[in-house]
């Protein structure tokens, strides 16, 4: 973190850090605020309340917006809701410092929204990328968290990019070849390529809702994705490149929900496996979805968090 920054960080930890903590019925419904971090403003949202502990919705990218999570604020029947655009996409300030394009920035920005919201515990909830949010921000702050609901997660990325080869090699021979070349450098106005994509892209939706799905690519902020994941989809070679965080599903002492879909890119059986080394963890499959299961199977994904987060409030 530069200097600057982690001084920024300093000075609001001393702001927030006397104030009063809420309960979660205290939090304020806000359609849309903003919240100073380093780098610049965050752009929040709350719905709902009443007694349940409140969750935080995490999105994936990193560099996309959290628009595609808004079928989870149907949750906010029992509890607070909030939806956050991580700094740099969605209505939070763009950037283009590198330095700020990293898991520490984002885990920091994610305790200073918490402490700006007053609240002692939340469940988390992510998304793809924002599993692993999650997941280094309970690592981080595990007072903090109530529970973790780790959604299409990335948690290997290595082994997620071996399943997104397979799934490839897995096509007719002349799309599986078209792939190959293009790895290999070939231009992507193949035909057969093309093909291709658009038939894998049933594992990433096969229910897109338009609206949401049209403001997540204007929203969405590539320069953030290019640095941390890469430009190639089939060998991220960004910084996150070799992030793998297997060892320490073992240390998690939340209770965790893993749910992936039933098509998911992210691979029902690698997502099976991180959940049998995490202690006491909850696995659900979400049918008839790709990796957008907030689109492709709204109620479904709706049911199966709900379920969880009721059981995680008991046990507390």
């Amino acid at each position: 973190m530069r200097p600057q920054a982690a001084l920024l960080l300093s000075i609001a930890h001393v702001c927030i850090a006397g104030a009063q903590v809420k309960t979660a019925s205290q939090i304020a419904v806000t359609s849309g605020s903003r919240l100073t971090v380093p780098g610049g403003e965050i752009w929040y949202r709350v719905t709902g309340g009443g007694s349940g502990t409140p969750v935080i919705l995490l999105h994936g990218g990193p560099g996309n917006a959290s628009v595609y999570l808004k079928s989870l604020e149907a949750l906010s029947t029992e509890r607070a809701v909030v939806r956050y655009d991580q700094l740099g996409a969605g209505y939070s300030d763009a950037v283009h410092d590198t330095s700020l394009f990293n898991i520490r920035h984002f885990v920091e920005e994610l305790e200073l929204l918490r402490r700006h919201l007053a609240v002692e515990r939340v469940h988390l909830y992510g998304h793809s990328w924002g599993a692993t949010l999650a997941l280094e921000y309970y690592r981080a702050y595990p007072e903090h968290v109530t529970s973790l609901t780790l959604a299409s997660e990335t948690l290997d990325l290595p082994a997620f990019s071996a399943n997104v080869r397979s799934l490839f090699e897995s096509m007719p021979d002349s799309m599986s070849r078209a792939v190959r070349l293009r790895m290999a450098g070939a231009p992507y106005d193949s035909t057969a390529y093309q093909a291709a994509m658009r038939s894998f892209r049933g594992h990433f939706t096969r229910s897109p809702v338009a609206v949401e799905a049209d403001s997540l690519t204007r929203l969405s902020n590539p320069e953030i994705a290019a640095y941390m994941m890469g430009t190639n989809p089939f060998t991220p070679a960004g910084t996150l490149r070799n992030y793998d965080a297997t060892a320490f599903l073992s240390q998690v002492k939340v209770p965790v929900l893993f749910v992936v879909g039933e098509f998911d890119v992210a691979g029902p059986d690698i997502v099976r496996r991180h959940a049998s080394l995490t202690p006491g963890a909850r696995f659900v499959v979400i049918p008839n979805a790709g990796h957008h299961i907030q689109w492709d199977n709204a109620s479904a994904t709706q049911d199966a968090v709900r379920s969880f987060l009721r059981t995680a409030d008991s046990r507390r």
